[in-house]
């Protein structure tokens, strides 16, 4: 098969233009709640390096000739719109360099003064207000919040143990948080003394926020679009899978979005546009066993099935699941296992982050990717999958 560029309807060139640069990864500074270890941090950065046709900042070990050939079996030609790092010190300086001649698109707001508020393509203090959990019935305008409680640091432990179980604990100030990370469930007294603890580390803190657990009969991640030429675009919505602690797992499609739950994501994402938005939305709204919507988290950045929903039409099959993968250790096994599944049609590669770039499992490889085709023989596909992967599954 021939390879050429994917002909995405929309890319993230589309929105943000010429002249800005696309950082995925969260930033080297200290984060009391997103604090991924620096190899998932480097497998991030490439995320979005197949939908974005424009400069991505990526780490070198995910562009590699591996990962080249994953997306050559699928007829698909390598990006080449990116510049590497491979040190904080490279990473940094080629952000600061590239800020003095056009703008960065950073998906994990950097610490003030990295760069000049107005180098974000949406000013740094717009951004993370958008992102800001404690605010969120500000872009909500009130609606489709559970009941919530806004807490000094100081007070928190106090009024936490005054709750009634169950119920979900978060970070209330702007440090950014991603796949469930900062977010604490808690079931049992157990969980409450143990949140305690957590948020007892978490010193650079002002404020966190103890709301309703509701339970979902379906969590969506409902996505849109903006920019200026092309107005709200709705790009579709996903399924969320997320453990019984609030673990992110990956999404998968849903065909049958209700309109409530389209319309609700239209109106944040209208709010956020007006306050100075553009580019990528992902809002995470639950649906109960009484159709009740309620909007628990706004993430006006990309997501992690942001690439699940551009690349749908493009990929055979009804169904389309999104997960990560990680070697165990044995990285010539897992990269053979990947590219066997690839051969086979059904898989299809976003990034891999190759463990043997300089040495031989100098660190455990990783994979994200789509799977797509018919549901029940890609669950089943999957399965099958895993267990002869013998790594373990992840969702970034």
């Amino acid at each position: 098969m021939s390879t050429n560029k994917l002909h995405i309807p929309l890319t993230m060139h589309d929105l943000y233009g010429d002249n800005v640069l696309y950082s995925s990864r969260p930033s080297y500074g200290f984060n009391p709640w997103l604090q991924p270890e620096e190899h998932q941090s480097n497998l991030l950065s490439a995320r979005e390096l197949i939908i974005a046709n424009m400069p991505v900042i990526v780490h070198k070990a995910t562009v590699t000739e591996k990962i080249q050939k994953l997306l050559e079996i699928k007829g698909v030609r390598m990006p080449e719109q990116f510049v590497t790092y491979e040190t904080r010190s490279e990473y940094e300086n080629i952000i600061k360099a590239y800020a003095k001649q056009g703008k960065i698109f950073f998906q994990y707001a950097h610490e003030k003064g990295f760069v000049h508020d107005d180098d974000y393509v949406v000013r740094r203090d717009i951004f993370l207000n958008l992102n800001n959990k404690s605010i969120i019935e500000k872009w909500t305008n009130g609606a489709y919040l559970p009941k919530r409680e806004i807490v000094k640091y100081t007070d928190f432990e106090q009024r936490v143990r005054e709750w009634t179980l169950p119920f979900v604990v978060k970070p209330g100030d702007e440090h950014p948080t991603a796949g469930g990370y900062g977010v604490m469930l808690c079931y049992t007294d157990e969980d409450v003394e143990q949140t305690v603890r957590r948020v007892h580390e978490a010193t650079d803190t002002d404020q966190l926020i103890i709301e309703q657990f509701i339970e979902p009969v379906k969590n969506y991640c409902v996505q849109f679009a903006y920019s200026e030429a092309r107005g709200i675009t709705f790009l579709g919505a996903s399924i969320q899978n997320v453990e019984k602690y609030g673990k992110y797992r990956g999404n998968t499609t849903d065909r049958n979005i209700p309109e409530a739950v389209i319309e609700a994501g239209r109106k944040i994402m209208q709010n956020g546009v007006d306050a100075g938005y553009v580019g990528i939305a992902g809002f995470d709204i639950l649906v109960d066993k009484d159709d009740q919507l309620f909007a628990i988290d706004l993430n006006f950045r990309q997501n992690g099935s942001s690439a699940l929903l551009l690349l749908d039409n493009l990929l055979e099959g009804e169904y389309k699941k999104f997960l990560a993968y990680y070697s165990n250790g044995d990285n010539q096994q897992f990269y053979e296992t990947i590219l066997e599944e690839v051969k086979h049609g059904n898989l299809f590669p976003l990034a891999y982050y190759d463990g043997d770039y300089k040495s031989e499992n100098a660190f455990p490889s990783r994979f994200i990717c789509i799977w797509h085709g018919d549901e029940a023989m890609i669950e089943q596909k999957s399965k099958d999958f895993e267990e002869r992967l013998t790594g373990e599954v992840h969702a970034e």
